[in-house]
């Protein structure tokens, strides 16, 4: 058994995708913005995990997204494997990121807001 497809919700699937792809560098799996279904996987790992952008807003699912946004939580962990790296070409790309990369017994990460709803944390173990 392995991980086929996640969900992240966010406020706009459009949006989302636009800076999961232009911003973070995902590749387009699906999108289809007239139904608002877009799915991105990570660009060295196209038949890997895929993340569907789903849309906010149903079952309580806002109240439940800001709330945890608000209290500083990630949705979703990516790894790398250079995180100074990866935060400074993230940056250059106008991400905004929640401090500098902290080093703790579980290794080194930094949020990030995806401009969608979500923080992600990048991570470094």
């Amino acid at each position: 058994m392995k991980i086929e497809l996640v969900s992240i919700s966010v406020n706009d699937p459009i949006a989302a995708h636009k800076f999961y792809t232009e911003k973070l560098g995902f590749v387009s799996k699906v999108y289809m913005p007239e139904i608002q279904l877009a799915i991105v996987v990570a660009p060295d790992d196209q038949d890997g995990v895929q993340a569907l952008l789903e849309p906010r807003g149903g079952f309580g699912s806002k109240e439940f997204f800001d709330t945890v946004y608000n209290a500083g939580v990630p949705v979703i962990i990516f790894s790398t494997k250079d995180i100074q790296k990866d935060c400074e070409t993230l940056k250059a790309k106008g991400v905004q990121f929640r401090g500098e990369p902290k080093k703790d017994e579980n290794g080194t990460s930094v949020l990030f807001d995806d401009t969608c709803g979500n923080l992600i944390q990048l991570h470094l173990a």
